[in-house]
């Protein structure tokens, strides 16, 4: 075997295993992605058990709470998804207050594992202002739901 094979073969195994890497390295990221939605936005193809972020107020009249199983509907002006969760809300979660829920659909029920309020009265989520702003719903530094 001459210098050029050797090269020629040493070029295409680097490049096998480059390939490789990058495709076990798109596949971890594509596996631990975690999407946001408005309840507007969702579709029966997500509500397939697919992990993903719900994001919305929360809807007056809807939150209820028994011991540490909690229900309410998030809400864009546009859409309204049931929500359940079980453990202790944040203790800035209340009716009108944006909030994310991370979880997955079981039906038409989204059925969150982790639940994120806004940490003061200043601050919403960039995802969850840029939703409701896209709908008309936030208004400024107040958002009202309908």
């Amino acid at each position: 075997m001459n210098g050029k094979s050797r090269r020629l073969i040493l070029v295409l195994f680097s490049g096998l295993i480059l390939g490789l890497a990058g495709y076990l390295v798109l596949n971890a990221l594509n596996s631990n992605i975690m999407l946001f939605y408005s309840p507007s936005e969702i579709t029966d193809a997500q509500k397939n058990g697919q992990r993903l972020r719900l994001g919305g107020l929360v809807e007056a009249d809807s939150v209820q709470i028994d011991g540490l199983q909690a229900s309410f509907a998030l809400g864009d002006g546009e859409g309204v998804t049931q929500v359940t969760f079980e453990g202790a809300l944040p203790d800035l979660f209340r009716e009108g207050q944006g909030v994310v829920a991370q979880g997955a659909f079981e039906g038409n029920i989204f059925k969150a594992d982790s639940v994120l309020a806004k940490h003061d009265e200043n601050y919403m989520p960039r995802e969850v202002a840029d939703s409701l702003k896209e709908k008309g719903v936030w208004q400024g530094d107040t958002a009202i739901s309908n």
